[in-house]
């Protein structure tokens, strides 16, 4: 029974990217390049992730009217100032087809002061990520290339995350 067992876990292993201890984290077996992924600040100004090489990058792909999102969301804003993760940089990405002033407030009532806001219009990154569900935070390490994801929310502030985020850092 016990190499019956064994053989299943080996062989549902080499089907599905690894699972780590947290639960909505899946790290990719093997890392994922992708080509201009771009994105528009709150000026309507396009920004380019090739341009964060060298920074751990987290992508959060978010909406106003998704509670696990403003769940996590003060999580997500301490973890930009975490000193064990100094060169970590995130983009919060409404999709929520939101206006901007009413992603400006959602971030203000949340007290959110170490994030910016940034978009994904008309929904081009969501679609190139083949998206399920908000929220979803895409990590990216040094070299620009897409290393895990969390589907869901997660607290970012959960001291075993922040230590194995810091391998990548």
């Amino acid at each position: 029974m016990r190499f019956l067992i064994l053989f299943i876990l080996l062989l549902s292993n080499s089907f599905a990217d690894e699972v780590v201890d947290f639960k909505n984290l899946v790290i990719n077996k093997e890392l994922k390049k992708y080509e201009d992924l771009t994105f528009l600040n709150v000026e309507n100004k396009q920004l380019n992730l090739k341009d964060y090489r060298g920074n751990l990058v987290l992508l959060n792909f978010w909406a106003t009217w998704c509670a696990p999102c403003k769940e996590e969301m003060p999580s997500l804003d301490l973890l930009q100032v975490n000193k064990e993760l100094n060169n970590l940089k995130i983009f919060p990405i409404n999709i929520g087809k939101d206006n901007k002033e009413k992603a400006l407030s959602f971030l203000q009532e949340l007290e959110i002061k170490n994030l910016d806001l940034y978009f994904d219009t008309p929904i081009t990154l969501a679609k190139k990520f083949g998206l399920r569900g908000i929220p979803t935070t895409i990590l990216f390490d040094k070299n620009g290339m897409e290393f895990a994801r969390i589907i869901g929310s997660i607290d970012f502030e959960d001291k075993k995350f922040i230590k194995w985020l810091s391998n990548y850092n």
